[in-house]
This record gives C-alpha cells, structure tokens and sequence, in this order.
C-alpha cells in the first residue's frame, strides 16, 4: 500500500538549513531557523534551567506518568504566568502538551471536534506551521489581512474589516504577542477594537502566545491575553516554554481553555481525551523544570533577570540595525526594524532580492523576508545592513 504514498511539500525553513549547512562561506549569516542566539551565535542553556535540573535529579523519585493533563502544579503555574489574575483559576481548564506546536494542533482538534464546519481566521501571512496543520485537518482558513508592505506595520483597518466577517462558531486566530513571522504587533486599543469585533460577532479567539518575555517584558507581552480572555465567554490559548525557558528540545507547552457555559467536567475531560488520543501521557521533563523555576523565588528571579537580558539585547540589535540602514540608505525607511518586536521581523524584500542576498552575500532569511534578529551579532548587523543596501530593498 506504501507505493501510493506521495512526496510531501519540503518545509521551507528546513530546507533552508540544509542550504546554510552545506554553504562554505565563512562570513555567512543564519537568520532563518527561529531560535534564540546569544552573541557567539550559540543557543545557551539558562542559568535557572541549569539550576533547576540539578534541583530535579536530586529530588525526583520516580519517572511514573503523570496525569493525561500534565502535572497539576505545571498547569497552575503556566496558568497563573499567562493569565495572572485575569480570570479565576477554576474558570481555566487546561493540559501539558509536547510544545507550543502540540498545543496549537490539539485547539485545531478541539475545534473540529466542537463545530466541524467551522471556519479557522488565520492572519497574513502567519506562521507556516498554522497553515500546514489546518489543511492536514482539512479545516476551511479563512486568511485576513493583517502587514502593510508599505510601512511594514499592521494593517489595522483592512484587518478589522476581515475579522468582521467572522461569525459564531468560527474560530480567530491571533498572536498574543511578537507576532510571526512580522514582528509588527497591535497596540492596546487596537486590541481593544478587536474585542469588540469578537463580542459582535460571537467568534471564538485562539491566541498563540509563544514569545511571551520577548517583547516588551513577561507582564506587558500577556496583556493582551489576559484581556482578551476576560472579555469572551470562550477563548483558546496555546502557550509555548520553547523560547522564554530555552528549552526548545524539550518540547513543553500547554493548552488551555475557557469555555463559560459548558460543563467544567466535560470540558476538562474532552482535552484529557483529545491528549490520551494523541500521545497519552505529555512529556514531563521540561515541565518539571518550568514549575520548579516558577515556583521557587531565587530561582524565578533569575530567570526573570537572564529572559530580560536576552529581551534587550535584542531591542539593541533593532536599533543598531536600524540605524546602520539609515546611515547607509540615507533615509529612515527601515526605521520599523527597532518598532517591531519578538525575534522576528519581515523585511518586505521580494522573494527574488532574498535569494539576491543569500547569493552574493550570504544572508539566509525565509523566502517571504522574515530575518531572527536574534541570529545577529554586533559583527553581523553591519554585514547584513550592507547586504539589504546593495541588495536594493
């Protein structure tokens, strides 16, 4: 039966690295692959992660399952650093998922299983792995508009438009924050707007938050969240650990859900079953130590303290980005590099100057010109701003 089996589509990102590996250059420069770099180029483990697994090893007893949902304190704690105080503890349910990824694709299955003709609201452009499950999923997408290619922002009216053709049983995706792969992000009363248009249509929101910490700050990058979620009877959340634990091979998310008006114990148990159907019992490790750090005061401080670090270091590689374009371009036309947020930005470069510039100077970004300002050194920003100039962009 396996001879029917067709090739898949290559993921673009992957093959991307494929391409960077196997390129000789000395002086090329990875701004593909979507992880944190420090400025040596390396993916560090974080002092509190070192901490705690050391904390772990010392104290676990047993390597046993846990729960279908996960570890009940992990819930707690993820619930209580996305959420805060938004709403009450009891009103959240919630489970362990292998990832932010797991999380994203067991919502889309919750949605299926709750409205299977109903449509999925994606922005445009999105991350590509939203696009990819829902169509595995055979979920009807429906894309709205959301960057401007010309100011490189948000294209807020033409996105409010779209959303307002949403109606209940539909599903709104959005990004909670740093959103990817533009970086450019709505402000607060523009969410505000956007909550308006959930409540008049009945739209359910699904929000991916998986960057939170990497923006402004942990508190300022949940905002949005927590407000949207007090606002609407139903809301979906998947968050990721992946990024502001550094813990991307871990792969430790989770999923949570407000559903007001449907029986907690049948909420509850539908995510249990969709898990149970899926892996069974989520991975542990990772979410042993994300509740370890959080619920332990030096230790929590400390990630908190090296999170911030990174969070800057990446607001100044904008900015000197930035202004190295400006200096060489003689115009502030890419001042939107230091408004954007996250670890991503789109550049608004074809995809036939991105090739240009892998080509002849050996800058590897994603065809649709999203560059990981997090891959940049104060070596490299120069090197790449030369690069987008000559390019043309």
């Amino acid at each position: 039966m396996f001879e029917d089996l067709k090739a898949q589509k290559p993921d673009g990102i992957l093959m991307l690295m494929q391409m960077y590996r196997e390129d000789a250059r000395d002086d090329k420069v990875d701004l593909g692959v979507g992880v944190y770099k420090d400025a040596a180029g390396h993916t560090p483990v974080m002092r509190a992660i070192k901490a705690a697994e050391q904390k772990v090893w010392e104290t676990q007893d047993s390597k046993s399952y846990v729960g279908l949902a996960g570890a009940p304190d992990f819930n707690d704690a993820m619930v209580k650093l996305v959420l805060g105080d938004a709403l009450p503890r009891d009103a959240v349910n919630s489970v362990a998922t292998p990832g932010g990824t797991g999380a994203v694709r067991q919502a889309f299955e919750l949605f299926k299983m709750a409205n299977p003709g109903g449509r999925v609201f994606v922005s445009n452009p999105t991350w590509p792995n939203h696009l990819s499950i829902l169509d595995y999923l055979a979920l009807e997408t429906v894309l709205y508009r959301y960057f401007d290619d010309t100011t490189r922002g948000v294209d807020f009216d033409s996105l409010i438009e779209d959303l307002k053709q949403a109606r209940k049983g539909d599903l709104v995706l959005l990004h909670g924050c740093c959103h990817n792969p533009t970086g450019a992000n709505l402000t607060g009363p523009q969410w505000d707007e956007v909550i308006k248009v959930l409540q008049d249509t009945g739209a359910t929101p699904m929000i991916d938050i998986a960057y939170q910490g990497f923006g402004d700050g942990l508190e300022v990058d949940a905002a949005a969240t927590r407000k949207v979620a007090a606002a609407v009877p139903e809301c979906l959340i998947a968050a990721s650990c992946s990024k502001n634990f550094g813990i991307y091979r871990e792969r430790t998310g989770i999923l949570m859900m407000v559903a007001n008006g449907t029986d907690k114990g049948i909420a509850q148990g539908t995510l249990n079953f969709l898990n149970r159907q899926n892996y069974s019992f989520p991975p542990d490790h990772g979410a042993r130590l994300v509740t370890t750090i959080l619920n332990d005061d030096a230790l929590r401080a400390d990630w908190m303290a090296e999170l911030e670090e990174m969070r800057i270091g990446m607001l100044t590689l904008r900015e000197t980005l930035a202004k190295e374009l400006e200096q060489r371009s003689g115009s502030n036309r890419f001042g939107f590099i230091a408004q954007h947020r996250g670890m991503f930005s789109r550049l608004g470069a074809s995809p036939e100057l991105v090739v240009k510039m892998r080509e002849e100077s050996g800058i590897y970004m994603v065809g649709d010109s999203r560059m990981n300002i997090a891959g940049l050194n104060a070596q490299t920003v120069p090197v790449l701003a030369d690069a987008i100039v000559k390019a043309g962009v």
